[in-house]
């Protein structure tokens, strides 16, 4: 009764710190991951968004920026010469998750060589609705070596939006299991779930980004990794919820819009 009591009193605290402009950039991942082509945009305003998505990222204190493989070591450099604390990302195997381990793997290691921070890897989700777990257990075994063999984060971004409940509980809990097994408990805690990619879309119409429900199963079922939602949040409402759900970090493109307390219209 006294830990649940205290457990309580600390969800309490660390919600009103939400409230608290400086404490909220520590929970966001700052999130660009749209081509030219997916945003209907030239390049060169693509690498305005990007460019912006890092400034923004360095001025309003966020954990990490969210960037595809091909500006990791463009954001590196330019953090880095700003001697700003913010952490550099990047999504592996995206947005689908069905390119060959090899090609993962690869493109990991390359994101590693160009000095990011962590690594999201889609997992092969449809693989996983297929019953194809032994693609699985080698991708999930390989590229979490991969990243904290080199210190690194790693999330595995599971797309919950195209899984049921109970599946959604399975992969989290094979995820965990694989993990554990191949890294040992004590690097586990340095690998997430993650609950989407941000551009899967339900034929029925329902969010295909993060739900309070998706993340409450995660997190029911994960530790000790950790979960990360992404996907649909827009305003401190919004992640407070997935706070409150058991998320221990956001992806968003509206991070600024969340920190200054209002509510974004973004797609992301």
């Amino acid at each position: 009764m006294i830990n649940t009591i205290t457990e309580n009193i600390k969800r309490i605290n660390e919600l009103i710190h939400l409230t608290e402009n400086e404490n909220v950039g520590s929970y966001i991942d700052s999130t660009y991951l749209k081509t030219s082509d997916q945003a209907g945009i030239g390049e060169e305003e693509t690498d305005m968004i990007v460019f912006n998505t890092i400034k923004n990222a360095i001025e309003h204190n966020m954990k990490l920026v969210m960037l595809r493989p091909e500006y990791v070591k463009t954001a590196r450099e330019f953090i880095d010469s700003k001697g700003a604390n913010v952490l550099v990302g990047t999504v592996i195997g995206f947005p689908n998750g069905d390119n060959s381990l090899g090609e993962k793997f690869d493109e990991a290691i390359k994101a590693i060589q160009d000095g990011v921070d962590e690594l999201d890897y889609v997992v092969n989700y449809k693989a996983f609705q297929k019953g194809d777990l032994d693609t699985i257990k080698k991708e999930v075994c390989e590229g979490t070596k991969i990243g904290v063999d080199e210190g690194k984060v790693v999330k595995w971004i599971i797309e919950s939006a195209a899984l049921t409940s109970e599946q959604v509980a399975e992969l989290t809990i094979l995820i965990r299991d694989i993990v554990i097994e191949c890294v040992g408990e004590q690097k586990a805690s340095d690998v997430f779930v993650k609950t989407s990619t941000g551009f899967y879309s339900p034929e029925d119409g329902s969010p295909g980004g993060a739900t309070t429900d998706a993340v409450s199963i995660m997190s029911a079922n994960a530790g000790p990794l950790k979960v990360k939602a992404s996907g649909g949040i827009y305003s401190r409402d919004d992640l407070n919820k997935m706070i409150d759900a058991g998320a221990s970090r956001v992806g968003t493109s509206a991070g600024v819009e969340i920190i200054q307390g209002k509510e974004s219209n973004t797609d992301y």
